[in-house]
């Protein structure tokens, strides 16, 4: 039976934070390598364990570390908690949890370690180069804000990938690229995307006494943000797909009248296809 009024709401936000919660969980522990380098480093330097002299070499030697065990740690759970949000989005709030995401981790596994090779070689490139126009070349340092600009638009891009390998049966290099295509042919989607996933992690990183929210709540809802809009992208192309076939089965049985030719059954359905 199911419950009303006021004692209802308050057992659907448990719910829902309980299903966030696990899922995040879940996240952590399958990124734990990753997740442990850059804590035990960012806590380094935060409790004055490093030198401030040595304190960016060490967080650089850090961020490299964490570089090289993400394609094989964080891309694939990431992967497996976009695949419980997709459920989420799409209507299936009471599917299980851990089998979803686990069936998830392993079908997307491998898509996901290659396709984190390439992410992670493209954001260091990008980091090196704003380093290098914004630090060492000081006429061209406006060139920058174009790198900044760059990396948001390759963080979107990864959010469109984990969305779409849960989503779509295509190859690695095939995703990245419709990721790509998605992410700058879509700029109010993806512009929203930004903002939105970005004041959840900027809210996650304000203050120590909400940085609880990182290993509960923030990646998953970032997940299940960045899955509705990408779904909003998608059924947008459905309608417009099917709004073309209509046109073209309906441009079809036109010249079929014009030529006093009955247009079969057979026809008419490749054309909606």
């Amino acid at each position: 039976m199911e419950m009303k009024g006021m004692m209802g709401g308050l057992y659907k936000i448990s719910e829902w934070i309980m299903r966030l919660s696990v899922t995040n969980i879940l996240w952590v522990i399958c990124s734990l390598p990753f997740m442990f380098l850059v804590f035990t480093h960012f806590m380094a330097v935060a409790t004055g364990t490093v030198s401030e002299e040595q304190a960016g070499d060490f967080m650089k030697q850090g961020f490299i570390l964490a570089g090289i065990v993400a394609p094989f740690t964080l891309f694939p759970a990431t992967s497996a908690m976009f695949g419980v949000a997709r459920k989420w989005v799409m209507g299936e709030v009471d599917a299980p949890l851990l089998k979803t995401f686990f069936r998830n981790y392993k079908d997307s596994y491998l898509q996901s370690m290659i396709a984190g090779i390439i992410y992670v070689v493209l954001f260091a490139v990008m980091i090196v180069d704003f380093q290098v126009y914004g630090g060492e070349l000081k006429d061209l340092q406006f060139v920058s804000y174009l790198f900044i600009a760059l990396l948001i638009l390759l963080g979107v891009s990864l959010f469109n990938f984990f969305s779409m390998v849960v989503h779509y049966h295509m190859k690695t290099f095939q995703l990245i690229k419709n990721a790509l295509f998605i992410t700058i042919g879509r700029p109010f989607r993806s512009i929203s995307t930004a903002v939105m996933c970005g004041v959840v992690i900027y809210i996650s990183l304000s203050s120590p006494k909400l940085m609880f929210l990182i290993p509960f709540f923030t990646g998953s809802v970032v997940a299940a943000i960045a899955f509705w809009n990408f779904y909003g992208i998608y059924m947008k192309l459905q309608m417009q797909a099917e709004k073309a076939a209509a046109a073209e089965a309906e441009e079809a049985r036109k010249e079929a009248d014009e030529i006093g030719m009955p247009l079969d059954d057979s026809h008419e359905q490749h054309s909606r296809k």
